[in-house]
């Protein structure tokens, strides 16, 4: 245990614990956490209950307290903002309500010094005794739109028992106050390319009379639900494009090349349909949608889904309005219409009809561009590559 406490005092490591109404557990939580560090942090988050009397008889942490609940996003933020302040590396979080095991601190300490700087995630056996299914049910909801969001895949995204980097979320504002916190930040983190990982921690639920839960299903599940929709939007319309502009690197260029075009078993017929698939996808108005559907697309028919999502991000940013006013050239020839209407002729009126105009020229745009690139793509593969169909 000593060696667990200069370790931690070494790399910098304080314990955070956000606490609300959890007075039967929270003294012992507070004492075996204080077997392993003697850094603490306690975030009484406006408890009604004995907390701030059992807070009171301690010595040695260090105390945040307010009158009202805020709720534990707030209660987080101010615990990681004050040890940012003390001049931490680390925070790990803990909560107080006695499921987690404070002996699974060094399990942090060993995860961080073999990856300096990431955000650790204690992840639960959700096969464990009294495991409420509710919980099971909204880890994997939680999972699976995490894996969305940022394509990578986690064990357990909403155990609370974490390791922050400090210095790397620093500056960083979050938008959320309460239990949705824990999910917003993560997905931040992954999008800065912070590495996230899950490392398996021990947990400990009491049978449901004895259990004290602050989560509401309905009010916190519809939050949840809110902030997934707004990180999705975000990462289809943001994350994505600029992660693959990231990528572009004359490296990844050839690496992609050669995997899925010169060394590719493919056929030159499927590896051309796969291109015109990208193509189409990239252009019809599904704003945002674009690389989801070209995969879901290929995949049904067999086609190369990686091929089909790259080419899909054609419509990045330098392409875009070139894009646009291609649809809307096309989309006057096949209605009659101008392609750009004057200023002076502008209404609510003539704005629908621009969409509409829009949406058809998209429309004939993907297939003549997907007919067309499609037809040089297959051409040129059979110069240079000549496998058979």
């Amino acid at each position: 245990m000593i060696d667990c406490k200069d370790r931690l005092k070494d790399l910098g490591v304080v314990v955070v614990i956000p606490t609300y109404n959890n007075h039967a557990t929270l003294l012992g939580v507070i004492d075996e956490v204080a077997c392993y560090s003697n850094d603490i942090i306690v975030v009484n988050d406006g408890s009604t209950d004995g907390t701030a009397d059992i807070l009171a008889t301690k010595q040695g942490i260090t105390l945040i307290s307010y009158a009202k609940n805020r709720g534990k996003g707030h209660a987080l933020k101010v615990g990681l903002r004050r040890a940012a302040q003390l001049g931490y590396r680390y925070a790990i979080t803990i909560d107080s309500d006695g499921q987690h095991y404070p002996d699974d601190i060094p399990l942090f300490i060993d995860q961080i010094e073999k990856t300096p700087d990431a955000l650790i995630v204690g992840a639960r056996n959700l096969t464990a005794d009294n495991m409420p299914g509710k919980n099971t049910f909204a880890n994997k909801f939680s999972n699976f739109w995490f894996k969305v969001e940022t394509g990578k895949t986690m064990q357990d995204t909403q155990s609370g028992y974490r390791l922050y980097p400090l210095k790397k979320i620093a500056g960083m504002r979050f938008v959320t106050p309460r239990y949705e916190f824990e999910l917003e930040i993560i997905v931040r983190c992954a999008w800065k390319r912070i590495p996230v990982i899950n490392i398996p921690i021990k947990v400990f639920y009491p049978s449901e009379e004895e259990r004290v839960s602050h989560f509401r299903p309905l009010r916190d599940f519809t939050r949840i639900s809110i902030l997934n929709t707004f990180l999705v939007i975000i990462a289809l319309l943001y994350y994505y494009p600029v992660s693959f502009f990231r990528a572009l690197t004359k490296e990844n260029i050839r690496q992609f090349i050669r995997d899925h075009i010169t060394h590719s078993k493919e056929s030159n017929l499927r590896i051309t349909l796969s291109v015109g698939l990208g193509i189409f996808f990239g252009i019809v108005p599904l704003w945002g949608w674009q690389m989801i559907s070209a995969g879901l697309t290929a995949h049904l028919l067999r086609l190369n889904k990686v091929i089909a999502v790259a080419v899909s991000n054609i419509s990045i940013p330098p392409m875009i309005p070139f894009i646009l006013y291609g649809s809307l050239a096309m989309g006057g020839l096949a209605l009659d219409k101008p392609t750009l209407l004057p200023l002076s002729s502008i209404s609510i009126e003539s704005i629908s009809g621009c969409m509409y105009q829009y949406i058809v020229g998209s429309v004939i745009l993907a297939v003549v561009a997907s007919v067309v690139l499609g037809t040089i793509t297959f051409v040129m593969l059979n110069f240079f590559r000549r496998n058979p169909l």
